[in-house]
């Protein structure tokens, strides 16, 4: 062990060499953001969301004046889910950086004099630990002429040692809304485990030097970790519910880690848990089917004196299996139809965007739609099949049962005694495209009703039609040759 914490140390000083010399000489070109791969954020300050405007920050976060007022003067900020014209030839920003309709931004308007406006206590992280500050900033000025904003980011500890420091240079103006990422790397000390962010306005106040500032974050910074799927080059899988097979991940690990622990982890809300995976330690892991969903898998690395800390784990990319449902189908009741007559075959599906196939394919108007129309001229059943665009698919059976005819009912006795009081026709297709029609002897029509609820009372405009022998008539819209027949009223 003293070795190994020997290395160990060597190995951090060095580190932390290459980082200072790489920022001291290129931190005013761009962002020296982390090369490796990240932690989860330490720290996020999002400055919250909510209606306009945000509450004012403490009095120990900056020295600047809140104002309720959407346009800020120097000196002054605010807190926004979305600007106004201000008249100050400032962009309209419409939401916040991550492009959350009411999540806030902090809009400053930089006092005369330059120095800090910003400065927070950053607790909770890991000794000895490499980090990765970043924010994100945007100029607000879409003019040419006035001041440019210039900050300086300290990283310090809470007695005032500075750690690092790193300046944006002069904020470009940007024609259009350009949200930029600005940040560079740390390392605490051995023992440290709070530093002090101070953020400096360097230029003065008076036209221009107008910036928004959003999502400052702290996240572990290390050598590169990658997740993959074996035999999947796009480290995403779609299969369906009820799939057995089992899908072998794979990490691989940048050199520089000096007594490295691992650990798989999974989450199951698009990255925002991760939970560890138990026993789940190796460089490969067997995933086991589940259930229906998406699932993100990553890979974590942590040093062995640190691992009990989520603080200082540094993750791999995310790869993913999603399982989809299979569909819900129902092929329709089963269909009793007249030798002669189509049929609308009623099935049912719980979503969209599905393809169908009916067989076999005889007697059917097109095997591709849900409710095709079928013309059997025998007893029949046909199977449905849909597929999902995953290729999750799903089968149900309907039988159709050929009739040689409809049932008319020649009498009827409406008298009230509950027995044989209306005078039905069971029609084999309650959706049969049909028309009913009664006549008294005198040819007036008494009675008419769609195919599929006849059941006459022996009344018309509630009157009690007299006992005697009416004719009916059975119309069919879809060409079948009209019936005609008698019915007798008994009383």
């Amino acid at each position: 062990m003293p070795g190994i914490t020997f290395r160990y140390m060597l190995y951090r000083i060095f580190f932390s060499i290459v980082l200072f010399v790489a920022v001291a000489f290129n931190g005013n070109a761009k962002a020296q953001l982390c090369s490796g791969s990240l932690g989860d954020p330490v720290v996020n300050i999002t400055f919250g969301a909510g209606s306009n405007p945000g509450p004012a920050l403490s009095a120990a976060t900056t020295n600047y004046q809140y104002v309720t007022n959407a346009c800020p003067v120097n000196g002054y900020y605010t807190l926004l889910n979305q600007g106004i014209d201000c008249n100050y030839g400032w962009h309209i920003l419409p939401r916040d950086h991550t492009g959350n309709a009411n999540g806030y931004f902090m809009l400053i308007d930089a006092a005369f004099d330059p120095g800090d406006f910003y400065l927070d206590t950053v607790k909770n992280l890991c000794a000895n630990t490499t980090y990765e500050f970043a924010a994100w900033m945007l100029n607000m000025k879409f003019v040419t002429q006035g001041t440019r904003p210039n900050i300086t980011f300290n990283i310090e500890t809470v007695t005032g040692q500075v750690l690092q420091t790193y300046n944006s240079g002069d904020i470009p103006v940007e024609p259009t809304i350009n949200w930029k990422q600005y940040g560079f790397y740390f390392t605490t000390p051995l023992n440290i485990s709070s530093v002090v962010l101070r953020i400096l306005n360097n230029a003065a106040g008076g036209d221009g030097n107008d910036l928004a500032l959003d999502d400052i974050t702290f996240r572990p910074c290390g050598q590169l970790i990658t997740a993959t799927v074996q035999g999947n080059a796009n480290n995403a899988i779609d299969v369906c519910e009820g799939n057995t097979n089992l899908y072998t991940f794979n990490a691989a690990v940048a050199s520089g880690y000096i007594s490295p622990v691992y650990q798989w982890q999974v989450s199951r809300d698009s990255g925002n848990v991760w939970d560890d995976i138990a026993g789940a330690t190796g460089m490969a892991y067997l995933r086991q089917p589940t259930g229906a969903g998406k699932y993100w898998y990553r890979f974590t690395v942590a040093e062995a004196n640190t691992a009990g800390s989520v603080a200082c784990r540094i993750a791999s990319n995310a790869v993913s299996v999603q399982v989809h449902t299979i569909p819900i189908i129902n092929a329709g009741p089963d269909k009793n139809v007249i030798a002669g007559s189509p049929a609308t075959l009623d099935a049912t599906v719980d979503r969209s965007n599905l393809q169908y196939v009916w067989q076999p394919d005889n007697f059917i108007n097109d095997i591709t739609l849900l409710n095709p129309t079928v013309s059997p001229v025998q007893n029949i059943t046909y199977t449905l099949t849909a597929t999902s665009q995953y290729g999750c698919a799903a089968r149900d059976m309907v039988q159709v049962k050929i009739l040689k005819g409809l049932f008319i009912p020649s009498a009827f006795t409406p008298n009230g005694d509950g027995k044989n009081d209306t005078w039905k026709i069971p029609f084999p297709d309650p959706a049969a495209d049909a028309t009913v029609q009664v006549f008294n002897r005198y040819g007036k029509l008494v009675y008419s009703a769609p195919g599929n609820t006849i059941n006459w009372d022996g009344k018309h405009l509630g009157v009690r039609q007299l006992p005697g022998v009416y004719v009916y008539m059975v119309t069919f819209k879809t060409g079948k040759p009209t019936l005609k027949g008698t019915v007798a009223i008994l009383r």
